[in-house]
């Protein structure tokens, strides 16, 4: 809204130019959010569920979540989905993500203020319903396929580009998206550690989005394809950005807040959605590795022992913060801190090696 309004009033008002450049708008979007966030969010306490306490964690974590506000990324993620309304000039594709990112926060949303909370199949399979029609938004509302041409990858260690078929790419589309919402989704359990793990990945998204695929001659230089909505694609990530950053600042320990499924899901569903509009899925090793380690290990555990009965890491715990708790003593900060210094080298090593070594 605010781009179109810069690009009609320009002419009359020269300031109004500055609307019209992306570098000014991420400024505007990350802050703007970041404020609503952080001085609205508190308003919706008292419309949001209790916290149940967690089935699956440490019995003092679950006391010490039970009972406070839950499912507040029904808030934070319907902030995001409006301050991008405002600030960004969206297509198609990127007006279909946002409906589905919507959706899929509604539908952890609907089981954080469960009674019982939903099963894991019924979760599964509704994750799968909004993945497989986020892979064909992402394939078909794609510009080279609107213009007859392939959708190609690019790979670190080599310079060639790989054209994918739609059966393939809607495939490791879906694939790529499931995980990301489970395995983000997974590491929710200590203040701030999701969120802030999120924040790194979404950081690195964006500057890959605005400094380097969004810039001809960046691109050019490090040989990967110039994508032609990358600096819209970075708006809306460090528009996310400061959205979390306002949800973070009352969720750093002790919490007053929680995300809860709704918020979890909704952003792991983006930032897989980034990983395949980046058109390398590697990128998702710079996103989150730590949320692969941390809760994608424990969901290939209870994968291999419930259908297979195949018994892997059997004396430790998982999520991977849960076992660091328990069996060496770390304080919630500690996880905290310790995880984020890792991924922030595994991010800085790999975006490094995806970028250079090819």
């Amino acid at each position: 809204m605010l781009y179109y309004l810069g690009t009609l009033i320009q002419e009359s008002f020269g300031p109004a130019r500055l609307l019209t450049s992306y570098a000014v708008l991420i400024s505007l979007s990350l802050f703007f959010g970041f404020l609503i966030t952080f001085l609205l969010l508190p308003k919706f306490y008292k419309f949001l569920p209790s916290d149940r306490g967690r089935e699956f964690t440490l019995k003092d974590n679950a006391e010490a979540a039970k009972g406070k506000p839950t499912g507040s990324g029904v808030v934070f993620i319907t902030f995001f989905v409006l301050t991008v309304l405002l600030f960004v000039k969206v297509d198609l594709q990127q007006a279909s993500i946002l409906v589905l990112t919507w959706l899929c926060m509604l539908t952890g949303y609907l089981d954080d203020r469960s009674v019982k909370g939903w099963g894991e199949y019924r979760k599964a399979i509704l994750d799968l319903i909004i993945c497989v029609a986020a892979s064909f938004a992402l394939y078909y509302f794609n510009e080279n396929v609107h213009n007859g041409k392939p959708i190609q990858f690019w790979l670190p260690f080599t310079t060639k580009l790989f054209n994918i078929p739609a059966w393939l790419y809607i495939l490791i589309s879906t694939v790529m998206l499931w995980v990301s919402i489970n395995i983000t989704n997974c590491s929710d359990g200590v203040d701030g550690l999701s969120s802030t793990l999120a924040l790194i990945g979404l950081i690195a998204m964006g500057v890959i989005f605005y400094f380097i695929l969004g810039h001809k001659e960046i691109s050019a230089y490090l040989l990967v394809p110039h994508l032609n909505d990358g600096a819209s694609w970075g708006l809306m990530v460090f528009t996310l950005v400061g959205i979390l950053m306002g949800y973070l600042w009352h969720n750093a320990f002790p919490s007053s807040v929680l995300m809860g499924d709704a918020g979890s899901r909704a952003i792991g569903f983006f930032i897989g959605v980034c990983v395949m509009v980046s058109g390398n899925p590697l990128l998702i090793l710079i996103t989150s590795t730590i949320f692969f380690i941390n809760g994608g290990m424990g969901l290939l555990k209870v994968f291999l022992l419930r259908f297979f009965k195949i018994k892997i890491f059997a004396n430790v715990r998982f999520p991977l913060h849960d076992h660091f708790r328990k069996v060496k003593n770390w304080s919630p900060t500690q996880v905290l801190i310790k995880f984020m210094i890792l991924q922030i080298l595994i991010t800085m090593a790999l975006t490094g090696i995806m970028f250079k070594v090819r």
